[in-house]
């Protein structure tokens, strides 16, 4: 059974509110008067993506016998927020520790790789979602909107997805790496792609590529 600790519980709140003000500052570019439009659409994004990320992890270990809980780093969150003012967000407030004696490269893999995956596929039902509305959002505010929440969704799930791949220090992309070069590889050249697209032509770009 998957359980959460009253720690974990406020680990995560904390971490999400931290993670999602500093994209908002990236975002809206220091512009703290546009904050109030785009910090709940960045908080649905980081929301699924931050959260389900660090789920993936916790319930991949469980689902191997392990007791997990996720903890927050308190100088993860004060980087990640002293880097969004230099136009890049260091989004490593936390991470899921893994309680066990003995974790061999392929389990510790598997548990690494569950994050970065989530973030993967949530990045494309965001651009799926964002395809389907695009036409609408011309003349319909909700679509609009609903527009605006995807493109942050791809755009901010392929970056979690890209930095966490990132093979060093204790990021899951060391652990994959160690397991499983190929994986590492393929996933990381999937985020990469999506990450920079996202950064160059913009979702919209994709969107237009995609449907011609």
């Amino acid at each position: 059974m998957f359980k959460f600790t009253s720690n974990e519980v406020r680990d995560l709140i904390i971490s999400f509110f931290v993670i999602s003000l500093s994209f908002s500052i990236l975002y809206t570019g220091r512009d703290f008067s546009a904050m109030y439009f785009i910090l709940p659409i960045v908080m649905v994004g980081v929301g699924l993506g931050f959260i389900l990320h660090e789920l993936g992890h916790k319930f991949s270990a469980m689902h191997f016998g392990y007791w997990s809980e996720y903890q927050l780093w308190p100088v993860g969150l004060i980087i990640a927020l002293a880097s969004s003012f230099c136009g890049i967000v260091f989004a490593a407030p936390g991470a899921v520790y893994t309680y066990a004696n003995f974790l061999d490269d392929r389990t510790n893999g598997i548990i690494s790789i569950a994050g970065p995956i989530v973030n993967i596929v949530l990045a494309i039902v965001f651009l799926l979602i964002a395809t389907v509305v695009y036409p609408m959002a011309f003349f319909n505010p909700t679509m609009q909107i609903i527009f605006h929440v995807c493109s942050l969704g791809f755009t901010i799930n392929s970056y979690l997805a890209t930095f966490n791949l990132i093979p060093i220090w204790n990021l899951d992309g060391s652990k994959v790496l160690r397991w499983n070069g190929l994986i590492w590889i393929v996933t990381i050249a999937i985020s990469g792609i999506m990450t920079y697209l996202s950064m160059t032509v913009g979702v919209e770009g994709i969107i237009k590529i995609l449907i011609g």
